[in-house]
């Protein structure tokens, strides 16, 4: 099983390459010599550096209390999670899995060997306690392909200790600076490495071009696309280790993509773009089957903890468990195959393409008020049909269904105003804001449609089993006042969302 640990640090270099006394930093009471590590790291990448063009680094390291198999996921400018497996000959299935949506089919490669030697001290409080780790590490760096060259360098790393307050290390950084050390201008050993040993032939690894600023109808679609792809990949891990709300986020994301290339039809050529949409349909399909559980399992919880106990009658409370544990057991398995399949690893290779060669239409020139204004405005006016038509359907399904449809288009278009916010600005913003407020008070009530449909199902087979369906009835009458509750605010809170005339 990985092991995970939250690495926050900072590194330094300086021109006499010592460490500065650093006994009189606040909260400091001693500065305790841990010795000398030796460390051997050889670091796997792509030919073409994928790994280290997403900031991750992925070793193999023998030496130091550390030793085996390190994973660095970024997290944060200066916070990385370091996953962690014991040494073996080769790289474990689990590291494997969680660089694949970067990786895919290419071949991990030992790119680059770094050998460090390590001088260790612990800063402690009053209690002894470790407030951070500092090092002195003497690097020598080799580059393992062909026509590589090496390179040497020494750097001071501070690494917070375990739960400690990261301001502590902005006063470590006040000493060092007095005492002349600066702040290095390499992110990590690796970033460094590559740079300083690169093939003579082609000079030293450069980073990624930076975007530039939209100008065009295209150019700002483009960047909220390239977000969207962007959320997809960094979740990816996230989701592989079953990290909170990981799950929900990344199918966020891919819904905000979907609907981009159907909001932004004059941008971007349907033709090309709706193939992609429909598999990204289907990945957001994949990602909710146990979302969708979750949601309707919290809401029945909750529902039947506010009942009296006096109106809870039969072993609902174990059927609701039955229930919501259906299937579980295996749901991490099948959602991991869905991420090690051909079928996603091909929508992300896909994805990638249209970033780069975007299949961009003549309107992708013009100017973005005129076309990305155009397109919110045509979206707002599909939800505004909608919601007309619920609000003087009668209650029942066909009212439910108008809601429902209502519901999806006003995300579509909150999406469509959040991608067109950097060019519209702030009547964009309050589009965006007010769909979403709308698709929250529209989404309680689908919940209620499901939790229904729910209770009935739960109620039928309680009932076959010879048990009490009487709370099932409570419940679901409670439910549907909940619902006529959102469709009596609904036409206040419309009539508030139309005194302004989107965009």
């Amino acid at each position: 099983m990985a092991d995970t640990k939250r690495e926050i640090e900072r590194k330094y270099e300086s021109d006499d390459s010592g460490l500065p006394d650093l006994t009189g930093v606040a909260g400091v009471r001693a500065v305790i010599d841990k010795g000398v590590a030796n460390l051997d790291a050889v670091y796997y990448d792509t030919a073409d550096e994928r790994l280290a063009n997403a900031s991750m680094t992925l070793r193999r390291r023998t030496g130091g209390s550390d030793a085996g198999w390190h994973l660095k996921v970024p997290v944060a400018p200066g916070v990385r999670d370091e996953i962690r497996e014991p040494l073996s000959d080769t790289l474990p299935r689990t590291l494997a899995g969680l660089v694949r949506s970067r990786v895919r089919e290419a071949e991990l490669l030992p790119l680059v060997r770094l050998r460090s030697d390590r001088d260790v001290r612990h800063l402690v409080d009053a209690d002894g306690a470790l407030l951070a780790e500092v090092s002195v590490d003497a690097v020598h760096a080799e580059r393992l392909t062909d026509g590589g060259g090496t390179a040497q360098w020494t750097e001071i790393e501070v690494e917070l200790a375990d739960d400690g307050d990261p301001v502590f290390l902005d006063k470590v950084e006040k000493r060092l600076r007095k005492a002349g050390v600066r702040p290095s201008s390499s992110v990590s050993k690796l970033a460094r490495a590559l740079a300083e040993t690169a093939p003579k032939k082609s000079g030293k690894r450069k980073a990624p071009p930076a975007p530039e600023e939209p100008r065009t109808a295209g150019d700002h679609v483009l960047a909220y696309v390239r977000a969207q792809r962007d959320a997809i990949l960094e979740l990816d891990p996230a989701v592989r280790q079953d990290a909170y709300d990981s799950v929900h986020r990344m199918r966020v994301a891919t819904r905000r993509l979907r609907s981009t290339l159907r909001s932004y039809a004059k941008v971007l050529d349907r033709t090309v773009t709706d193939p992609v949409g429909e598999e990204l349909k289907w990945l957001a399909g994949e990602l909710g089957v146990d979302r969708d559980r979750e949601v309707m399992t919290e809401r029945l919880t909750t529902v039947l903890g506010e009942l009296p106990r006096t109106l809870v009658s039969g072993p609902i409370r174990t059927r609701m468990r039955t229930w919501a544990n259906a299937r579980r057991g295996g749901s991490r398995r099948r959602l991991i195959g869905v991420l090690d399949s051909k079928r996603y690893l091909e929508l992300l290779d896909t994805l990638d393409a249209l970033v780069a060669e975007p299949p961009l239409l003549p309107d992708a020139a013009g100017r973005p008020e005129k076309v990305i204004g155009k397109a919110v405005r045509k979206n707002f006016g599909k939800v505004s049909a909608l919601v007309e038509e619920a609000i003087e359907a009668p209650p029942g399904a066909d009212r439910d269904l108008a809601l429902h449809e209502a519901r999806k288009k006003a995300k579509r278009t909150r999406y469509a105003a959040e991608a067109a916010s950097p060019a519209l600005g702030a009547p964009a913003r309050e589009l965006a804001k007010s769909m979403k407020s709308l698709t929250s008070l529209l989404g309680e009530h689908q919940d209620s449609v499901m939790v229904r449909l729910t209770l009935r199902e739960l109620s039928a087979v309680a009932h076959a089993a010879g048990e009490s369906s009487f709370t099932y009835g409570v419940l679901y009458g409670r439910e549907e006042q909940r619902a006529a509750a959102v469709e009596a605010a609904l036409p206040g809170v419309w009539e508030e969302i139309g005194t302004g005339a989107p965009l």
